[in-house]
């Protein structure tokens, strides 16, 4: 009777430190999708235009070619052990625990940076609309709000995902139809410029900064794909991962 009564409390101990799986085939949905439409698709391609030119469409179209293999090899993974709670857990168990802990610790410095890239486009397009607002009280700001996001439960954590990821999805979608709109009415800029699908090979052509601004342009581009990733960290918070991750891949 007082070994069941163990094996009945060690049981619940352990149910109680377990991730929940609370998200969502629709939450996985957005995220797979949101992390795509990262800052650096904002806020960087203007530098990554100015940079390769109208070659940024290849520059994309190859980063996404080859990523796209890399998230279908993380998924194949992922399902062949649903106890793998990340990426760094099968990097331990096919690696070895060096790889495990140097690739979590990587993992971390990476969204550190990101983190507080973030915080800095923020902090500039809130400069941008409120001219008087001071930096350091927007940086707090966004790092307080950044935090209580975080802080959050799995299922309200999916759920803010699910609607941030919804807006960029419209901002996307919505610049595509105003670019297009602006192309079909001839637009003309206060400088003088004319909108024009001729502008991708007028100009210097396709490669106007040659092949160096070519390759300059990817190291700005591949951070707009950071956030991808975050399909496979929530395979051990996933309902059914069976059914949803190999949707999402």
């Amino acid at each position: 009777m007082v070994d069941q009564v163990k094996v009945a409390a060690t049981e619940e101990a352990t149910s109680e430190q377990s991730l929940r799986r609370n998200l969502t085939n629709r939450h996985i949905q957005l995220i797979a999708i949101g992390g795509a439409i990262g800052t650096g698709l904002f806020m960087g391609s203007g530098k990554t235009i100015s940079l390769a030119g109208p070659s940024i469409i290849f520059v994309y179209m190859i980063i996404g070619f080859m990523l796209f293999f890399v998230m279908r090899a993380m998924g194949e993974l992922l399902l062949s052990n649903l106890e793998y709670k990340s990426f760094s857990d099968f990097a331990s168990d096919l690696l070895g625990p060096w790889a495990g802990y140097f690739t979590g610790w990587t993992y971390w410095f990476c969204w550190v940076v990101t983190g507080m890239a973030d915080v800095v486009a923020i902090t500039a397009y809130a400069q941008f609309w409120f001219p008087g607002l001071s930096d350091w009280v927007a940086s707090l700001a966004v790092i307080v709000l950044l935090l209580s996001l975080n802080l959050a439960t799995v299922k309200m954590f999916g759920e803010m995902e699910f609607w941030f990821a919804m807006i960029k999805i419209v901002a996307i979608v919505g610049l595509i139809v105003v670019g297009l709109v602006m192309v079909l009415t001839h637009f003309q800029s206060p400088t003088g410029v004319q909108a024009s699908f001729t502008h991708l090979w007028n100009d210097g052509g396709w490669f106007p900064k040659g092949i160096s601004g070519f390759f300059a342009g990817f190291q700005i581009a591949v951070f707009a794909f950071v956030g991808i990733e975050l399909v496979g960290t929530t395979a051990a918070e996933t309902k059914d991962p069976e059914k949803s991750l190999p949707a999402r891949d």
